[in-house]
């Protein structure tokens, strides 16, 4: 399969998907090239902002500021753990003003090397659905390297292979 820049790949999703005009597309490329489309049918006030290696995209929105707010604090700490950053971004997208309704649902999905998804949570029909997923996160994130490491090499994963360890 031949990679091509994001632009490119976005304009060949929106030639061949059915009612394009009311969907939002957001794609980085692996180079870190962002490209973004919404729709001419997307639904009330919706944005985009890019930055290094990263896209945030909404629609429903309380204010155009909320995708350049998120993409700001995704940014602040380059070190930290993409999933960190990614709350960072959700919080700071709320905090200025997040959507037009309340919120209810959020995601982290998170890959890595292999071919599935190393974190994958998900918080739904909550009063405060981003600060759950915060809470679900830390508890999950002292596991996922067990949980990978148990998916690649069982034999040498803790708990795997020697009686008595955990």
């Amino acid at each position: 399969m031949e990679h091509q820049p994001a632009a490119g790949a976005l304009n060949e999703v929106i030639a061949r998907a059915p009612f394009a005009e009311y969907r939002q597309l957001a794609v980085i490329d692996a180079a870190g090239r962002t490209a973004a489309y919404s729709g001419a049918r997307t639904l009330g006030r919706h944005s985009s902002s890019s930055g290094k290696d990263c896209l945030a995209a909404g629609n429903l929105l309380a204010d155009e500021k909320v995708t350049g707010a998120m993409v700001h604090a995704f940014g602040q700490r380059p070190q930290d753990h993409l999933a960190d950053r990614l709350l960072d971004a959700l919080r700071a997208g709320a905090a200025a003003g997040g959507e037009e309704g309340p919120v209810r649902s959020c995601g982290l999905l998170v890959t890595d090397k292999v071919t599935w998804p190393v974190t994958d949570l998900r918080i739904d029909w909550h009063d405060d659905p981003i600060t759950e997923l915060a809470r679900l996160w830390a508890v999950w994130r002292p596991q996922e390297a067990a949980y990978l490491q148990r998916a690649l090499d069982p034999a040498a994963a803790p708990g795997y292979g020697v009686p008595g360890e955990q």
